[in-house]
């Protein structure tokens, strides 16, 4: 039987690493993963809903006075900031196994769909440079709808944009953002690793061992 299966993106589909990412790009600078640890927690503030990043992720916010909010809260200097996000869509690459699951889950007759909390100009590239973008019946971006995992209103959004039928399966890297989604009537799945999430639909009947 058909089923709809919602992916994150971001740590789902597309690799998400901020520490190795601020690493590689500041190396003289962040030299430990406990300095990448601490500057991924200045610039990112665990992404909460009222963090200068989220704003960024509702489209509210462009680059540049991004990169100007964050440099006056933290001290940071701006043209590193700059470089930060100008570096960010290069490192979003997609994941093999994720990408397999997709085109798995497609051929076995499920409806897919995404929602992804993810900049306007994040989006329009990842969605550009990547073809398995048309096995997705439909999708959304928080920076299109100025929604943002993990409140209600954006799944609200997708549950009346969306022919959901019963009770979909959602595929987050983020325990907040499943446990908001199970709020709203949903199954999660807390994705750790490709194989881990085609055990568990393997287990649910929906792919074949």
């Amino acid at each position: 039987m058909s089923q709809d299966v919602v992916f994150d993106l971001g740590g789902v589909v597309f690799r998400w690493q901020p520490l190795m990412l601020l690493q590689e790009l500041f190396p003289t600078q962040v030299r430990s993963e406990a300095e990448a640890r601490q500057w991924a927690s200045q610039i990112f503030e665990t992404f909460h809903p009222e963090a200068d990043w989220a704003l960024f992720d509702l489209g509210r916010i462009e680059p540049e006075p991004l990169a100007q909010r964050i440099a006056a809260r933290t001290g940071l200097a701006e043209a590193d900031l700059r470089h930060l996000i100008a570096h960010i869509p290069a490192h979003l690459q997609p994941i093999p196994g994720t990408v397999d699951l997709i085109h798995a889950l497609k051929a076995h007759g499920h409806r897919l769909y995404f929602l992804s909390n993810m900049p306007a100009g994040y989006a329009d590239h990842l969605v550009r440079v990547n073809d398995f973008f048309a096995q997705f019946e439909d999708g959304i971006f928080s920076a299109h709808v100025q929604q943002i995992k993990p409140l209600p209103d954006i799944f609200a959004t997708a549950q009346a944009r969306w022919p959901l039928r019963g009770q979909p399966v959602f595929i987050d890297d983020v325990q907040h953002n499943i446990d908001a989604a199970e709020r709203h009537g949903w199954q999660g799945i807390r994705f750790e690793t490709p194989e881990q999430v085609r055990g568990d639909l393997v287990g649910r009947g929906w792919l074949a061992v």
